[in-house]
């Protein structure tokens, strides 16, 4: 989801939530104040979920739904069914509603997801946005599609040297059938990563997709003849 949201040290994120839920008691008839605290709680709520054990990024579709906090997500989305005519805040927490109440990544909502980031290009364009809008519309509707629109996206030059550009096209590259050219987009975007943790998780994908093919007892015992 784009905006800022609380994904630093958790004594930052609960400050930016408390100020958050100051400023919607303070302001309660401002719609995107109520849609900011919801977000904020929607992003901190998968906190728990998105490092292994060794401390190694886990991505989204790959976390553990048991330890993301229920009760933040569940107080989220109450706030946002209250919410009229959604605002540039609105959606984005809408946005990461879908991904934290789905059942599983595959049962994410992924046309709701793309059209809400259809609505919020409208309101508050952005490069980011619409990569965003990109990867959205690649797992609503194809990645052929998804590729298109972040073609578009890269087209000005504004997601230069922004690895998660690269990774998006490399992960959409994948699901479009070509491994070989997604791992040199993954070890691309790698390459340009800001941070250990997520050059690490970059390489790690790129090694994924061009891992050899599980060979089984029985295929290890035929020859070709």
């Amino acid at each position: 989801t784009v905006g800022v949201v609380p994904a630093g040290e958790p004594a930052f994120a609960a400050e930016a939530i408390r100020l958050a839920r100051l400023l919607a008691g303070l302001i309660a008839g401002l719609t995107e104040a109520q849609a900011l605290l919801a977000l904020f709680l929607l992003q901190d709520s998968r906190r728990g979920a998105r490092r292994d054990g060794e401390g190694r990024l886990v991505p989204l579709d790959r976390q553990d739904r048991a330890r993301w906090d229920h009760a933040a997500i569940a107080e989220a989305t109450t706030i946002l069914a209250g919410l009229p005519q959604p605002g540039p805040y609105a959606l984005q927490a809408r946005i990461a509603a879908c991904h934290a109440t789905a059942a599983s990544a595959a049962d994410t909502d992924w046309p709701l997801i793309a059209g809400c980031y259809d609505q919020l290009a409208r309101l508050q364009a952005s490069p980011v946005v619409e990569l965003n809008r990109a990867v959205a519309h690649g797992y609503a509707y194809g990645p052929a599609a998804g590729l298109a629109l972040l073609a578009a996206a890269r087209a000005g030059g504004a997601l230069d040297g922004y690895p998660l550009a690269v990774a998006a096209e490399a992960d959409l590259t994948a699901r479009a059938g070509q491994p070989d050219r997604a791992a040199v987009l993954f070890r691309e975007a790698a390459a340009q990563a800001r941070g250990e943790s997520e050059r690490q998780a970059l390489l790690d994908r790129a090694a994924e997709i061009q891992a050899p093919p599980h060979i089984t007892r029985e295929d290890s015992g035929r020859h070709d003849g």
